[in-house]
């Protein structure tokens, strides 16, 4: 019935199908979050769950055509992501973390990698290219959840700036072994070209990434009105994505580069800011276009399979052998480089959060690598990451608690300073400390994220000028 509706539709009017189905996307991504916020759950996971259900795994709403048209999404909501974490590869903290971060993050990525590996073909006999494409992949973590916590949570201290630092280049670490991996993967022979051309690529990506940064400083100067900035960022930032689709290349290693090169020539977090605001919708229809790829059917029917094994058995296995890696490897790391007791035992809890970039990455594998092991591995990557994104936000929470980063106890959220000579008995202490979380709590009624405060003091910057003013700034 919906087909022929949707073929009715399409013979009167093809951009209406794409913009009504744009608009189920969007207005179903939204309605599934009411649901799993209820269940605390991260809006990833709904935006997934939207996919699989509004796709030709259940309900079959959203035409076929539109889902092969979208493919771009990936490389968008990739540059997005990837910017983003740019902003903390700030030279200060490089120097204070050095290479201590550095073996930390060998480490994780490696044992994780290599565990992944050896169980998927070794013991569960998987082609050589799957398994490696999917063991590269087990590296990622993903940085919005991470960093969504430590924001939710205002924890602080070494070991949330030793695990900032770790994820980001925990990405840049997976994407230079996932390019290396899927050229190996889709040549005929492995040989020292097929290692190489895919590094050279890339270090010609974050080259370019890094000349970016510095046209991006160039255009965004201080008479520019916020609203331009923001024009302007993502003009950038498309740009550049098209000039990496020209190479055959991610867009993640160079827009990392273009983000770091602007954070510390500009010291411009606001822009940051007034991006993340823009991000939610796009990156929630990447979302729900990645559920629509997803292949339900293959795994809990156990109809897919790569080899001998069925996609259910390969997926539950990368999702428990990743964990093991990536929290063994975060321990060795910071055993080898003398980290203290706090960071080494709960690193690793924070590491296990896997959704946009390897989701990204998934997609552009199931792009490269084609029929049936494509379509396997973007399977694989989106069942684990629901459940990555269902266990990986509390167990984020948790280590931060166990670190002591952040605390739920009044003595320790609002320490009071006695005077000397003078001692407060237990109901001044009590009154004092009320009192200090008073003074830090923002005015009655304001409950707005950085991101809003900046479009707001963008709006409220806007209206205070006169209107012959205004023109002359819509000019710059």
């Amino acid at each position: 019935m919906l087909d022929s509706f949707y073929a009715m539709l399409e013979s009167r009017s093809p951009v209406a199908v794409v913009i009504l189905s744009v608009a189920l996307m969007l207005f179903g991504g939204f309605a599934m979050t009411r649901l799993t916020k209820r269940a605390r759950l991260p809006n990833v996971t709904a935006y997934i769950l939207t996919g699989i259900l509004l796709g030709p795994s259940v309900l079959n709403i959203i035409p076929a055509g539109l889902i092969d048209g979208t493919e771009f999404l990936s490389d968008v909501a990739l540059a997005f992501i990837s910017f983003g974490v740019g902003r903390f590869f700030k030279v200060s903290h490089l120097k204070r973390s050095g290479l201590r971060v550095i073996v930390i993050t060998a480490l994780e990525a490696l044992l994780a990698s290599l565990l992944v590996f050896i169980v998927t073909f070794f013991i569960l006999g998987l082609e050589p290219s799957f398994a490696i494409v999917l063991s590269v992949l087990a590296s990622c973590t993903a940085p919005a959840s991470t960093m969504m916590t430590i924001r939710q949570t205002g924890a602080k201290g070494d070991f949330v700036d030793t695990l900032l630092l770790v994820v980001a280049l925990d990405n840049v670490l997976s994407l230079v072994a996932y390019s290396v991996a899927i050229t190996a993967a889709t040549s005929n022979g492995f040989s020292l070209v097929t290692v190489a051309l895919p590094i050279l690529r890339n270090l010609l990506a974050v080259v370019i990434g890094g000349v970016f940064g510095l046209l991006l400083k160039l255009l965004i100067v201080s008479k520019r009105s916020d609203d331009n900035r923001l024009i302007i960022v993502i003009g950038v930032l498309f740009l550049f994505c098209g000039i990496c689709a020209i190479l055959d290349v991610s867009p993640l290693l160079g827009c990392m580069m273009l983000g770091a090169v602007y954070i510390n020539l500009a010291d411009d977090e606001k822009l940051f800011m007034q991006l993340n605001y823009f991000n939610p919708p796009v990156l929630l229809l990447f979302f729900v276009r990645s559920g629509l790829s997803f292949n339900l059917n293959a795994l809990t029917q156990g109809g897919g399979q790569i080899g001998s094994s069925p996609l259910w058995l390969i997926s539950i296995c990368y999702f428990a052998v990743r964990i093991i890696g990536k929290y063994a490897g975060a321990w060795l790391g910071c055993f080898s480089v003398k980290k203290p007791k706090e960071v080494r035992n709960n690193l690793g809890l924070a590491l296990i959060p896997q959704a946009g970039v390897a989701i990204g990455l998934a997609a552009m594998g199931a792009r490269q690598l084609g029929g049936e092991t494509g379509a396997a591995l973007e399977t694989v990557i989106l069942a684990s990451s629901i459940l990555y994104e269902i266990v990986g936000p509390p167990l984020a929470k948790l280590s931060l608690y166990l670190s002591h980063s952040y605390s739920d106890k009044l003595e320790e959220l609002a320490p009071v300073e006695e005077p000397e000579g003078a001692q407060k008995n237990d109901v001044e202490i009590l009154i004092a400390r009320i009192q200090k979380i008073q003074s830090e709590l923002p005015p009655h009624g304001v409950s707005i994220s950085e991101e809003e405060r900046a479009f707001d003091e963008a709006a409220q910057q806007y209206e205070s000028i006169s209107p012959n003013r205004r023109g002359l700034m819509r000019r710059n």
